[in-house]
C-alpha cells in the first residue's frame, strides 16, 4: 500500500499523462504496417501473433456493496440455469 501511495505522489500513476497530445496520422500507421509486415511477414504474406491480455479491475468495501449469501443458501443451480451438466470437484 506504501508503495501505491508513493507511485501516486509522484504523478506516476497514470501512464497516458506523458503521452504525445498529437493524433497518430494515417501515414505513420501505414509505415508502421508496412515495416511490420516486411519484418515479421510468413512466405504466404500473414503475420502470426500472440497476444497476451490482462485487464485489471479493483475496489475497496463499502457497507452499500451487495454482501454474498452463505454457501449451500441458493434456491436454484447454477448447472441448471447454464444447462450443463454439472460435475463433481
Amino acid at each position: 500500500v506504501a508503495l501505491i501511495h508513493e507511485i501516486r505522489e509522484l504523478g506516476l500513476s497514470n501512464v497516458m499523462a506523458d503521452r504525445s497530445r498529437t493524433p497518430v496520422t494515417r501515414g505513420l500507421l501505414g509505415a508502421a504496417v508496412n515495416a511490420y509486415h516486411s519484418n515479421f511477414a510468413d512466405a504466404d504474406g500473414r503475420i502470426r501473433a500472440t497476444l497476451d491480455i490482462a485487464w485489471l479491475t479493483g475496489w475497496s468495501p463499502h457497507e452499500s456493496q451487495q454482501q454474498p449469501l452463505k454457501p449451500g443458501s441458493a434456491k436454484a443451480r447454477l448447472s441448471d440455469a447454464l444447462k450443463v451438466k454439472e460435475e463433481k470437484l
